[in-house]
């Protein structure tokens, strides 16, 4: 059908009442929506978009600061920093992929030729139950997988990042050591930072940079934060393809302060050399597992040199530790090497503790210029105890006592000084003056040297002996009742004694008992010391009384030399003795060497020139060899410094740690024993006319080191 042309000048369709109101009702629907959707994004969602506002217009950079160095008292380096190309893994990108980032690790193992299991072990986060190589650090920070890569491997890395998504490679301050094990023990090691570090210590939150360090031990550990510098902050422009477009701020990193110590490494070196030795010649007939040796300066406290074995060298540490390594550190067989033996070691201290007994007894009533029995042996409260070797001496003087290391005297001490206290029940608070004057000497509380995990010893008395009374009571009274049958099995007298020994320590045990008191005299039975302890006790002796906490640090440099910021001696005490009485064991202990328990081991020695005081020391452990000490100080005349020598079981001190001690007054003196008869040389001092250095090496603007001449 064919339908007519249309008039385009007739009136068009118009729309009914009810399409016009639709049309309204959806205009204004939709100016509804547009307003709700423009309060949400103005109000609610402000911040949100502010922030991506800023970031898309904004990125901040925390850049690290060089970390500064650890220098002797010469001005020698001791650990300083070099850079090496790291390639690490961000944890959270590689375990959100579908694989856990296999297929990554896989290409990343070919291109660095390691070992696929390698890497897969450095990813996972360490944990009680996990072996190592694992990551110590935060799971937010980078994950080490290879260190010291070279350019061209890294720059494939970096060239290639579509191929290797999550990974990263960059250049990274590390830690380097040019003495290798030369005082590992005392300057420590970094670790990457943990989580809990990132949350408790505030200057790590607000400068962590993604690949920081922090120290685990030594001096690493307590100077961290001043080590550590500030980091600084780039404010970056950047457009919405992350592109940079300017840098919109710039705050420089600080470097870290250098660390001067009063450590000398050729000092360091003689006493760890000689300790070495004088273990290995011991062992031709005792075990000489372990040993430590210290120097201190006398007239500040200052660590000349602190020796402990066996040692470590810290660059284990670096880049991970594989499990063999980590437990062999940690071992007994090993003998627990990470352990210094000179901070946290405790060892009865044998007669090198009869200083402490000696002003004890002269400051209690007993006089200096008396005369004591010294017979071979004595009975005290039933019980017998002799001098060493069962020689008497006769009539003595309290100053031949200390010379010839008579313990018939000082047991005799003990027991009267017991007695006095009231015995096994005092009437009221004994006063303990064998205990109180050890304290006064810094035994049985930590030194307070700039070192982590020192240990204080043991100082034991009636309140100890309750204590410890109470803790194992409940033991001894089941071994009471019980026995000891495993022992019974292939020594049954032995087991009876321990039996009745455990219901003599369940009914009695808190009793402070006469033996006790009288093997405390001679610094055996439950005392305990450190040797850090015994040379910081003989440098107080030294200098007439006053005794320092030991320091290791002498002094913080800022990285340019601008700003010097010298350590005082920090003074711990006052021996508890008169100027009379030190005096006297001043004479007292300069005499051992001449003509006393030391004179063997100093035999040909110039004390003409360095006259040497000191103390021999033979500590009885059951179940084990004695071990040898020698504690003391020179020149006598003029002391500079306390040097105090362990060697675990390795016989009198007289055999071990004297002739080590020796050796180290040698090589700081400058002395060659020769085996003619013209005795020792004299050759050129270690340290300046044998003495400390009394200035600080200088840290020159450009940030170089000029040394200090011996």
């Amino acid at each position: 059908m064919h339908r007519p042309p249309v008039d385009p000048t007739l009136p068009g369709r118009r729309l009914g009442r009810a399409g016009l109101i639709l049309a309204q009702i959806l205009v204004l629907v939709l100016f509804a929506v547009l307003a709700v959707r423009l309060w949400y994004l103005q109000v609610p969602m402000a911040d949100h978009y502010r922030d991506l506002a800023v970031a898309n217009h904004r990125q901040e950079l925390v850049v690290p600061a060089t970390r500064g160095q650890i220098l002797d008292t010469a001005g020698r380096t001791m650990v300083n920093n070099r850079t090496e190309l790291t390639v690490s893994a961000d944890y959270h990108e590689l375990q959100g992929m579908e694989d856990g980032g296999e297929q990554v690790l896989t290409d990343l193992s070919e291109l660095l030729d390691i070992p696929l299991e390698d890497l897969q072990q450095r990813m996972r986060l360490c944990g009680p139950d996990v072996q190592r190589p694992c990551w110590p650090g935060s799971p937010y920070q980078p994950v080490t997988l290879a260190e010291d890569v070279e350019a061209p491997v890294a720059l494939q890395i970096m060239e290639r990042s579509e191929d290797f998504p999550g990974i990263t490679a960059q250049a990274l301050a590390m830690r380097e050591y040019p003495y290798e094990e030369r005082a590992g023990q005392i300057l420590g090691y970094l670790q990457p930072v943990t989580q809990e570090e990132l949350e408790s210590r505030e200057e790590l939150r607000t400068q962590f940079t993604g690949v920081d360090q922090v120290g685990r031990d030594g001096l690493e550990a307590v100077y961290d934060k001043e080590l550590r510098g500030t980091s600084g902050l780039s404010t970056l422009g950047v457009n919405n393809h992350g592109e940079v477009m300017d840098v919109i701020s710039e705050t420089l990193p600080e470097p870290g302060a250098h660390l001067i110590t009063h450590l000398d490494m050729n000092v360091q070196k003689v006493a760890e050399e000689a300790l070495a030795r004088g273990m290995e010649n011991a062992r031709s007939k005792y075990e000489a597992d372990s040993g430590a040796a210290v120097v201190l300066d006398v007239r500040t406290g200052g660590v000349v040199a602190m020796a402990s074995v066996p040692t470590y060298d810290p660059t284990i540490w670096e880049g991970g530790i594989d499990q063999e390594t980590f437990d062999e550190i940690l071992s007994e067989e090993a003998g627990e090497p990470m352990l210094s033996r000179a901070v946290q070691g405790t060892y009865p201290p044998g007669s090198t503790f009869k200083v402490s007994s000696m002003v004890a007894a002269a400051e209690n009533g007993y006089g200096l210029h008396d005369t004591y029995s010294c017979p071979g042996s004595v009975s005290l409260a039933g019980q017998s105890y002799e001098n060493y070797g069962g020689a008497g001496q006769g009539s003595i003087s309290l100053k031949d006592a200390i010379v010839k290391s008579c313990n018939t005297v000082f047991y005799n001490f003990g027991y009267q000084m017991w007695k006095q206290d009231g015995g096994l029940h005092p009437d009221g608070d004994a006063d303990e003056f064998m205990a109180e004057t050890a304290r006064g000497f810094g035994f049985g509380s930590p030194t307070g040297v700039d070192l982590p995990y020192e240990t204080g010893g043991r100082i034991p008395d009636r309140e100890w002996k309750r204590s410890f009374w109470e803790e194992t009571q409940e033991v001894n009274c089941e071994r009471a009742e019980q026995g000891y049958p495993e022992v019974a099995e292939t020594d049954p007298s032995r087991a009876a004694y321990l039996e009745r020994l455990a219901h003599e320590h369940c009914v009695e045990g808190f009793e402070w008992r006469a033996n006790e008191a009288v093997n405390f005299s001679i610094g055996q039975g439950d005392v305990l010391v450190s040797p850090l302890q015994l040379a910081a006790a003989y440098a107080a002796v030294a200098n007439g009384g006053t005794l320092y906490e030991p320091r290791v640090a002498r002094a913080m440099v800022s990285a340019d030399g601008s700003e010097v910021q010298e350590i005082e001696p920090t003074v711990k005490g006052e021996l508890p003795a008169s100027d009379e009485t030190i005096s006297y064991l001043q004479d007292a202990l300069e005499e051992v060497t001449k003509s006393g328990t030391g004179r063997g081991a100093f035999d040909g020695f110039p004390q003409d020139q360095v006259s040497v005081a000191g103390k021999t020391g033979s500590a009885d452990v059951e179940g084990r060899q004695v071990s040898s000490w020698f504690a003391s100080y020179a020149p006598a005349d003029d002391p500079q410094f306390a040097v105090a020598v362990l060697v675990s079981q390795a016989g009198t001190g007289a055999e071990a740690a004297a002739p080590i001690t020796r050796e180290i007054y040698e090589g700081i003196y400058g002395i060659s024993s020769t085996e003619d008869a013209e005795g020792a040389e004299q050759g050129e001092p270690l340290l300046p006319g044998g003495h400390p250095y009394e200035d600080l090496p200088t840290v020159r603007s450009d940030g170089s080191i000029e040394m200090l001449e011996p």
